[in-house]
């Protein structure tokens, strides 16, 4: 065994909890050149001299990548920066061109804010220590190997598509008093601050392409000592991973410290196969990168006149918006706790603007849909299927066209990609069969295959028809208009009234 129990751990450690987010912005162009920064394009094709650092080629700063920053700040509630600049953070990497990254350090956009979010009915404030913007690294794609980590790699490549696109990256301060819950915390922090940053508009943050990863830090000690040392887990990506990812660190370091052991600072690689994490490297301190300011950037002073504007301009907070909601529509606290954890009462409001009842798209998000996204190992709401399409299925189902199983069936074909609902439906034969006359034949086989079912049924005992409109489903695949087959059997049988 190499770890401990969570909720065992937690009774003998405390936690502390730290969580750097990284936020790829949606600019149109780069951070400093004009390079496009449209997601999946050919490798090595937005790509110029400054984004690939070629000497001569000078930096100019993207102005809508401040101001989304500075909106981003506002929002979770931070003092914006009167001055400030970015320097130069050397390292040697393959998928930084430059082999330094434009940063900031000392002298962030935003400060000192914080968020509130909702855990098991109690609100917890996570401070946020900085809000600051940089440039992202580009990819390396290890191939050869079965892990697809550089380890047992025959050779890598490098895009540097992705070098250059602005990022700005949240750092929480530590967090602490988080109890029996720091894996909950964490994913509901992340949840929350996605919300936040689609409602600015500021970036996709689709967590499957990277727009939006986190690195996750863990430390544990024993109640009354000093905190502990941390281990970093590093471009965590998706919500459901960053729960686990704190899980099964404090699990770790749990069982190395009832061991004697020593934790080591450092970085770790998280697998979403198995839920555990591996060493990476050890971990560098601010003065092993050599920050010192850019030469080629002015400094930063955004007008604070222009800062209070784009404060007044900011749209409802997403917690506000999604308590006006829920009372609007007439979910329950318990409810919307629910839907929050899960991370899909945003798809779940969506769907009821897309024209379905409120108890119809929760039951939909919260049920068959959530059991989808645990066996692919996803979040809900990052499921192949939109709110308009789920809104298609229940429609569907209200006019007749499908029952409650076919509609399942009909949600299964959307998420394997075979197209719109009503497609789906056309392509996987799915329609409820309501004609009397296709419904005969298989009337008259479930009454042949069931006597003692039939002859309670002539004798009065109209409940025993259950068993026969069963066999008309099954036979059916499940397409038959069950209250038409009912009809049909007690018909056959002669029963002229429902009895029942």
């Amino acid at each position: 065994m190499t770890a401990v129990p969570y909720d065992e751990a937690l009774a003998e450690f405390e936690p502390v909890i730290g969580l750097e987010t990284h936020v790829e912005l949606g600019t149109a162009s780069k951070m400093f050149c004009g390079c496009a920064t449209e997601f999946g394009a050919e490798p090595n094709t937005q790509v110029c001299p400054v984004c690939l650092g070629l000497p001569g080629a000078l930096p100019v700063v993207n102005e809508t990548a401040i101001e989304s920053t500075i909106r981003i700040g506002l929002a979770l509630h931070c003092d914006i920066a009167t001055w400030c600049r970015f320097a130069r953070k050397n390292y040697f990497y393959p998928d930084m061109p430059k082999n330094f990254q434009t940063s900031q350090y000392d002298e962030p956009l935003c400060t000192d804010g914080y968020l509130d979010v909702l855990v098991a009915g109690e609100t917890v404030r996570i401070p946020i220590e900085r809000v600051h913007l940089e440039e992202d690294t580009g990819k390396s794609l290890h191939v050869g190997g079965a892990t697809g980590r550089i380890h047992g790699a025959s050779h890598s490549l490098v895009d540097y598509n992705r070098a250059g696109i602005p990022l700005v990256e949240i750092v929480t301060k530590p967090v602490t008093g988080t109890g029996t819950m720091p894996a909950e915390v964490a994913k509901a922090y992340v949840t929350e601050l996605r919300d936040v940053l689609r409602g600015l508009g500021v970036s996709d943050v689709k967590m499957e392409q990277g727009s939006l990863r986190c690195d996750v830090n863990v430390s544990l000690n024993r109640p009354g000592q000093e905190w502990g040392t941390r281990s970093e887990t590093k471009n965590v990506n998706s919500l459901r991973s960053v729960e686990r990812a704190v899980r099964s660190e404090v699990e770790r370091q749990a069982f190395r410290l009832r061991a004697g052991e020593r934790i080591v600072q450092e970085t770790r690689h998280f697998h979403e196969d198995t839920g555990m994490s591996t060493s990476g490297r050890s971990k560098e301190e601010a003065t092993d990168y050599r920050y010192f300011p850019e030469p080629d950037l002015v400094p930063i002073a955004p007008d604070p006149v222009w800062v209070a504007t784009l404060k007044d301009a900011l749209p409802e907070a997403p917690s506000v918006r999604r308590l006006m909601l829920t009372k609007e529509l007439g979910l329950s606290d318990n409810d919307s706790e629910a839907m929050v954890n899960a991370g899909v009462l945003d798809v779940v409001l969506a769907t009821v603007e897309a024209g379905t009842s409120a108890t119809e798209a929760r039951n939909w998000w919260l049920g068959h849909l959530a059991q989808s996204a645990n066996t692919a190992g996803v979040d809900a709401a990052d499921l192949p299927i939109t709110p308009a399409q789920v809104a298609r299925v229940v429609a569907l189902v209200n006019a007749g066209t499908l029952t409650a199983g076919l509609a399942r069936q009909v949600v299964d074909g959307v998420l394997a990609g075979e197209g719109e609902p009503d497609a789906v439906v056309v392509s996987r034969g799915l329609a409820v069969v309501s004609d009397e006359g296709a419904l005969a034949a298989a009337v008259d086989e479930a009454i042949a295959a069931d006597p003692d079912a039939a002859e309670k049924v002539r004798s009065g005992k109209v409940a025993a028809a259950g068993a026969l409109v069963g066999k008309v489903m099954k036979a059916t695949r499940g397409q038959a208009d069950a209250s038409v087959a009912r009809r049909l059997v007690l018909e056959r049988l002669g029963v002229t009234a429902d009895l029942s």
